[in-house]
Parts: C-alpha cells; structure tokens; sequence
C-alpha cells in the first residue's frame, strides 16, 4: 500500500487531456518506447515518450486523447526532453493508456 497523502499534495497535480499528434520511434531509450507530440490546446504542444510499443502501434495513438501530469519539471530521456508524463494502468509488462469515454477539448483539467 502507498503512503497517504494529504488532499493539499493531490490538488498540486495538473492533470489534463490531450491528443497526439505524432508519434516516433525512440531506439535511444533503455527501453522500447515511442516519442509522443500531444496537443494540450491553451496550454500547447507538450513532448512525452512512453513504454507502450507493446500494446500500441504507431497509427493507432494517432489523434488519441490521453490523460497527463503537465507539471513535472523537464526531463531529459537519453535525447530527448520529456514536457509531461502521460498516465496509464500497468498490467505486468504493459501499459494501459488512461483517456477520456468520449472527445473533450483539449487542456481540460482531470479531478
């Protein structure tokens, strides 16, 4: 079990929607992952990359929305700079996208 947290500490995360707009190989990772391009409307483009080349292929993640952390500092993967941590449930070795049920704008916030 995880350490609780206050409400306080929650609220400090910036969840939003976003959709993607490219996606790219990324061989320079440890591991087998993509460089996503994802449109958080009045917030902007943000860049990700993400380990989910096992369930995902390239055209599929195309315009899909996504639920993510926008307001993590940078970081730098290999050479690549990470905007924002895109969520997902993890099942054993794969990574299940976390979206929306239906089309909302982008940059909404997630509570």
């Amino acid at each position: 079990m995880s350490d609780t947290i206050q409400f306080e500490d929650f609220v400090k995360v910036d969840l939003r929607i976003g959709t993607i707009l490219e996606v790219a190989d990324f061989p320079e990772a440890r591991k087998p992952a993509y460089q996503l391009t994802i449109d958080f409307g009045d917030l902007g483009i943000k860049k990700t990359s993400a380990q989910i080349t096992t369930l995902y292929k390239k055209e599929d993640l195309l315009d899909k929305q996504i639920v993510a952390v926008v307001n993590f500092p940078r970081k730098q993967i290999a050479s690549f700079m990470s905007d924002c941590l895109i969520l997902g449930a993890v099942n054993a070795e794969n990574v299940i996208l976390l979206n929306p049920e239906t089309k909302v704008k982008n940059g909404t916030t997630v509570s």
